[in-house]
């Protein structure tokens, strides 16, 4: 073998590998440079030749089965080949004729079946020429002598079952026509249609000028059969409408009588007079469609009420914006926009400005003028507005928008597509929202009842603070007896929260979303800006508990005039929650007499997601109420706290620890029983630090804890706890290596006494805010023993003591008992 052949073989098992990867390609000659490299590619190439050479002779070995197979298949092919030319053989001489025949028979079968089906289209053109004919011949035998209009339209209703090709077909148009009636049948049908559309027009004109309900019901239901439902359901709707349009000027004309009747007795209007009259407008509508929904559906097919509704909105539009109008014009809604629009409110004013904050004296009861002595007494209705007419106006209006909901509802309900599920929202029907009785009602009744109920609203927070009236007989000794009952609030508070229920009930009622989306939020703005602002006016310029002199404490009158304040705002959110909770509770019964879980807003608001909206708008108007006094009262509380309770504790503590030694000797100890004429197991001797302390604390908080609510006094008393807390901490911390084993032990026993007396009077969890001065005389109180195990755990990882102090503290704590 050359080195030329050497070098290619070796380039070409470079460029190909092995597919089963066991060699590798041998190095490439032409970069050998030594003799050893040179040997080594041969040594390479020596072993895949070897490789090679194996894999051909396994392959020469199984080339003998290989042979085998291959003329087995050989013979398979040959008896293949024999069943393929008998198979053929029986296909042209066995199969062939009995095809034939079957392709014979077949193309016969199909020539009869369309001989038949022309056949049966023939005779189905003759049947339907034949009804077609006696059709127009008995329509026009009824419209002779006979005069038998049903009959006469009930051919005409079989004629319009058949084809139009068929009533303008060649065929029919000779087939039908006769001496009698020479015309073709599209052209006598037709004629007759109209013939008796103007003959039933007329007649049922005639029947509803007579009052005949039974001729009009005859003629209304016969339009449909002769193809004229249209006409026939836009003169019912005129025959309603006017009806509709009757009772109107009835219901007007009576209400206008009993008006008169009243003045010329003295009684005055009538408050709910329009509307009223809008009420049996509405309520004549819907029995119109409730009663004569079925007899339309019936005769002119589902859906077809619409029309006739439709027509009666145009009517309902006309008489109702009469009733608007009337109504604007006689309560005199403009002028007293204009003068609601421009009321001062001069209390609510002058009460923020700061040359009124230095003049403010005591609460001023029943008083509401401004100035006390110096001004004269204003009327309460300042600016002419009457409080009692808007209120009327008000509960008008509301009626007048709830009918309008109620109608609006009811008109949604009936003119629903067919088919759609009864549990799907409403939709309000578009020939309502595009109603001129919808617009009018919006500019009308919707914008003055926004305008009016923010004047009401406000106008009654300014008129329930000049009238404001604080609790009396309050004091902060305990031996005398409160007057009145609890919880002790400002009376502007039960005035506001039934100004504001009876706003919300107001609007909710009226079931329309632009209403709740106006009041609604303009309330929550009045309550935060001058309910809040006015309760915060008080408590900064007229009830602050600040000392009369440096050092002292505040006047009592001061203490309890701002409890009163605390105690209001606590109660008006407490207030504010039932109204709400009020308005969004479930109603009673369901349709099947079953509770219902979903609130009544479901059913007043039905379209599309408005209940939803009226949900989250109240709640909205919780949320913010509740911020804007939660943080008043924080503050408040925080100004109690550091002006009327934290400068007593100072005192209450070291009275509390007068004369009291933690390193006394156990002989000491009882020199100091005995000097007290007791022993040192005497419970008056071993409880002297936790009863002084229960004296000095009941003497401080009971007082405030009956004239506060149930909730201030509690966030009070967790402060004042914390605070506690934190000042015996620091106290026990001052004993460092002045406290023997024995005293360390009274110690700890002094504080879990004075931790139980703080606690009786609240939660468990007020003890949190005692848990390091605990956890500081347990550490102190330790044994050498006890407080190595406890290192010893949390060296080594174990779940042990939940720790509030920092190890630094507890190296400090270990300080306090001296060994």
């Amino acid at each position: 073998m050359s080195p030329l052949i050497l070098t290619n073989g070796d380039r070409d098992g470079a460029a190909e590998s092995p597919s089963d990867g066991s060699l590798k390609a041998p190095p490439n000659l032409y970069e050998s440079s030594t003799v050893a490299e040179i040997r080594a590619s041969l040594a390479a190439l020596h072993t895949r030749d070897s490789h090679i050479t194996t894999q051909l002779r396994t392959l020469l070995n199984s080339q003998a089965d290989l042979s085998r197979e291959l003329g087995r298949l050989d013979l398979l092919r040959a008896h293949l080949g024999t069943q393929v030319v008998n198979s053929r053989s029986i296909s042209h001489g066995m199969l062939d004729g009995a095809a034939r025949s079957a392709a014979g028979l077949s193309s016969k079968v199909k020539a009869l079946d369309l001989e038949k089906t022309r056949v049966e289209e023939t005779l189905g053109v003759v049947e339907q020429v034949a009804e077609l004919k006696a059709c127009v011949q008995g329509v026009m035998g009824s419209m002779g002598a006979p005069q038998d209009w049903e009959a006469a339209a009930s051919y005409l209703a079989r004629a319009s079952k058949i084809p139009d090709h068929i009533i303008t077909g060649a065929f029919a148009a000779r087939i039908v026509p006769s001496v009698e009636i020479p015309d073709p049948p599209a052209v006598t049908l037709e004629n007759a249609k109209e013939s008796l559309c103007g003959l039933f027009l007329r007649e049922f004109e005639k029947a509803a000028k007579e009052g005949d309900g039974g001729k009009v019901t005859r003629f209304f239901k016969l339009f449909p059969l002769i193809g004229r439902g249209e006409r026939g359901l836009d003169v019912y709707g005129k025959y309603v409408c006017g009806g509709v349009s009757e009772r109107a000027r009835a219901t007007l004309r009576e209400a206008t009588g009993k008006q008169i009747d009243r003045d010329r007795a003295g009684e005055g209007k009538d408050g709910f007079f329009y509307a009223n009259a809008l009420t049996k407008l509405f309520e004549h509508i819907a029995q119109i469609v409730d009663g004569h929904g079925g007899l339309v559906e019936r005769h002119y097919g589902d859906g077809r009420m619409v029309r006739v509704v439709e027509r009666l909105q145009q009517e309902a539009d006309v008489q109702g914006g009469i009733v608007l109008d009337t109504w604007g014009d006689e309560r005199g809604i403009e002028r007293r926009l204009t003068d609601v629009k421009s009321y001062p409110f001069s209390f609510l004013v002058q009460s923020f400005l700061p040359s009124h904050r230095a003049a403010m004296g005591t609460t001023r009861t029943a008083s509401p003028g401004v100035g006390g002595d110096a001004n004269p007494r204003r009327s309460e209705d300042e600016g002419g507005v009457d409080m009692k007419e808007i209120d009327g106006i008000l509960n008008e209006t509301g009626m007048m928008l709830g009918r309008w909901s109620l109608y609006c509802r009811f008109l949604a309900s009936k003119t629903k597509e067919p088919g759609t599920s009864e549990n799907a929202p409403l939709s309000m029907p578009p020939f309502l929202t595009k109603s001129a009785l919808s617009r009018k009602i919006s500019s009308r009744l919707t914008t003055p009842f926004d305008i009016f109920s923010t004047f009401f609203f406000r106008r009654s927070v300014e008129k329930a603070f000049q009238l404001d009236e604080t609790p009396s007989g309050l004091s902060l000794n305990p031996s005398r007896p409160l007057q009145g009952q609890a919880p002790y609030i400002i009376s502007a508070v039960d005035d506001v929260m039934y100004i504001v229920s009876t706003v919300l009930q107001r609007s909710v009622s009226t079931a329309q979303r632009d209403v709740i989306a106006s009041v609604i939020p303009t309330v929550g703005r009045v309550l935060g800006s001058d309910f809040v602002g006015m309760v915060q006016r008080k408590m900064r310029d007229e009830s602050y508990p600040k000392p009369a002199v440096q050092g002292g404490l505040p006047p009592e009158d001061k203490i309890i005039a701002f409890i009163v304040l605390i105690n209001s705002l606590d109660v008006s959110n407490e207030y504010i929650s039932r109204i709400i909770a009020t308005q969004l509770k479930p109603s009673e019964t369901g349709p099947n007499e079953a509770p219902k879980t979903e609130s009544k807003l479901h059913d007043l608001f039905p379209f599309d997601h408005d209940s939803v909206f009226v949900e989250n708008t109240l709640h909205n108007l919780e949320t913010t109420f509740s911020s804007k006094t939660t943080e008043l009262l924080n503050e408040a509380l925080t100004v109690l706290f550091n002006n009327v309770v934290k400068p007593r504790l100072r005192p209450i503590i070291s009275d509390t620890f007068r004369d009291i030694e933690y390193s006394l000797s156990p002989g000491e100890l009882a020199d100091v029983a005995l000097a007290h004429d007791l022993e040192v197991d005497d419970d008056a001797f071993r409880l002297m630090v936790p009863r002084r302390f229960e004296a000095g604390w009941d003497a401080l908080m009971r007082p405030l804890q009956r004239l506060m609510t149930e909730g201030t006094y509690a966030q009070l008393l967790e402060s004042t706890a914390t605070h506690l807390g934190r000042a015996l901490e620091k106290r026990i911390m001052t004993y460092a290596g002045k406290v023997n084993g024995v005293g360390g032990v009274r110690m700890e026993r002094d504080y879990a006494g004075i931790v139980s007396c703080v606690a009786k009077g609240g939660s468990y969890a007020l003890r949190d805010g005692f848990a390091r001065g605990a956890q500081v005389l347990m550490v102190a109180n330790m044994e050498e023993d006890e407080w190595e195990e406890v290192l010893e755990a949390e060296r080594d990882g174990e779940e042990g003591i939940t720790w509030v102090i920092a190890p630094e503290e507890r190296a400090k704590a270990r300080g306090i008992v001296r060994v």
